[in-house]
C-alpha cells in the first residue's frame, strides 16, 4: 500500500478509505466522508449536547426535525434538493459515554447512511470532535453532484455544521449574515 499522510477519509489511496469505511459498524453506504473540528470546550459538554438529538437542528443546517423515539432510535428529516425532504429512523449500534456515539439507519431510509461522532480531548484546547459518515447518496453520483449544486450534499454539510456546533459551544451562538437565506429567496420571488 502506498505511503499516504492524509487522514483515511481523505486520503486517495482507495484501500485506505476502505479500511476506513469497514471501522464504521454496520457501515450502509459508499460514499465516505470524514470532518474533524478542535472545540474549546471539555468534552462531557460537547457529548451532553449531541446526544441530546432533538437539539442537533439547532446547528445542523439541512436537518429539520430530529424526533427521538426511544434511548437508541431517532427519526430524522432532512432538507434534500428542490424543496424536498428525505427522511430516515436511525439506530445507535455504539455508544461509550464521553467519547463515541455511532449509528446506521434503517433499511428504509431515504438516504441509507450510517457514522460515527467521536469526542476526544485534545489538553488546553478542548475536545477534537471527529464526524465520519458513510452514505449512499440518491440517485447516485447524478445524484450526489446536484445534492452539490444545492449545497446539500453531506461533505460540504458535515464541515459546515461542525463549525456552526464550534461557534455555537464556544460563544453560545451560531453566526449569520445580516440578511437570512430565506430573506434573500423572498427578494428573488
Amino acid at each position: 500500500m502506498a505511503k499516504d499522510d492524509a487522514p483515511p477519509t481523505t486520503s486517495k489511496v482507495r484501500e485506505v478509505r476502505d479500511a476506513e469505511t469497514r471501522t464504521v459498524q454496520d457501515a450502509q453506504g459508499s460514499s465516505l466522508i470524514g470532518r474533524t473540528v478542535t472545540i474549546n470546550r471539555p468534552r462531557a459538554e460537547l457529548y451532553a449536547y449531541w446526544r441530546d438529538f432533538a437539539r442537533l437542528p439547532t446547528f445542523m443546517d439541512n436537518v429539520q426535525q430530529v424526533d427521538v423515539r426511544s434511548p437508541k432510535l431517532s427519526h430524522w428529516v432532512v432538507k434534500a434538493p428542490g424543496g424536498r425532504t428525505v427522511e430516515w429512523d436511525a439506530r445507535i449500534t455504539e455508544e461509550k459515554d464521553g467519547e463515541l456515539i455511532a449509528w446506521a439507519s434503517t433499511e428504509d431510509a431515504d438516504v441509507p447512511n450510517s457514522g460515527r461522532i467521536e469526542f476526544r480531548d485534545a489538553g488546553d484546547r478542548g475536545t477534537i470532535v471527529t464526524a465520519t459518515i458513510v452514505y449512499d447518496p440518491p440517485a447516485g453520483v447524478v445524484g450526489q453532484l446536484i445534492a452539490k449544486m444545492f449545497q446539500r450534499e453531506p461533505a460540504i454539510q458535515a464541515r459546515r455544521d461542525l463549525r456552526r456546533f464550534k461557534q455555537l459551544m464556544e460563544t453560545g451562538e451560531v453566526a449569520t449574515s445580516s440578511r437570512t437565506r430565506a430573506q434573500l429567496e423572498e427578494d428573488k420571488a
